[in-house]
């Protein structure tokens, strides 16, 4: 089965087609399937984002489409950034911006516990959805600690590595991660 995978963010691409390597017979990016297309995420649930998403690249395509939504929920926030992980500090995919508007926020705060999570669907040409989520816990680091990754990942420490996904390799990371969980889960319901 080829799948297109609905996103423009090349990390996140790059993730998915390391963890899903051999599970499929084609992987595309959105470029690699000449999509041009960047659906707003106005879903109120990491669910609702990923549904708009598949449903929208579903229309360029006669191939299954992958989509996942995910955010960092740190809970003394009220799991904040959440949905808005991308575009927490206003510019969307401004790493840098939302860091430190996070780190900001959690000046003075006792609880820094927080936890990735990701859903993931596998949307097929007929309609049919196949959802999973995957979720990995751990806390805000008071400062950025290792350079690997992208977004939030050096400045939060994932309890099950002892250490922050900045400091992680791509192995290391991929085998616990939210996003690596969901697509495993995804993949025992195919």
């Amino acid at each position: 089965m080829d799948v297109v995978i609905a996103s423009n963010n090349k990390h996140k691409i790059k993730e998915i087609k390391e963890i899903l390597q051999d599970k499929f017979d084609n992987l595309y990016s959105l470029a690699e399937a000449n999509i041009n297309c960047d659906p707003d995420e106005t879903g109120k649930t990491f669910l609702e984002n990923a549904q708009i998403k598949a449903r929208e690249i579903a229309k360029h395509t006669s191939c299954a489409v992958l989509s996942d939504d995910t955010g960092l929920c740190v809970h003394a926030l009220d799991n904040q950034p959440g949905v808005y992980s991308a575009r927490y500090a206003g510019e969307q995919g401004n790493d840098n911006l939302n860091r430190d508007k996070l780190l900001y926020n959690l000046q003075g705060k006792v609880d820094r516990t927080a936890h990735f999570e990701t859903v993931v669907i596998l949307h097929y040409p007929n309609g049919t959805e196949i959802v999973a989520t995957g979720r990995v816990d751990g806390y805000i680091l008071p400062e950025e600690t290792g350079t690997a990754g992208f977004g939030y990942d050096c400045i939060f420490f994932c309890d099950d590595l002892n250490k922050s996904f900045g400091l992680a390799t791509d192995e290391e990371k991929n085998s616990v991660s939210h996003r690596g969980r969901a697509l495993r889960n995804l993949l025992t319901k195919l």
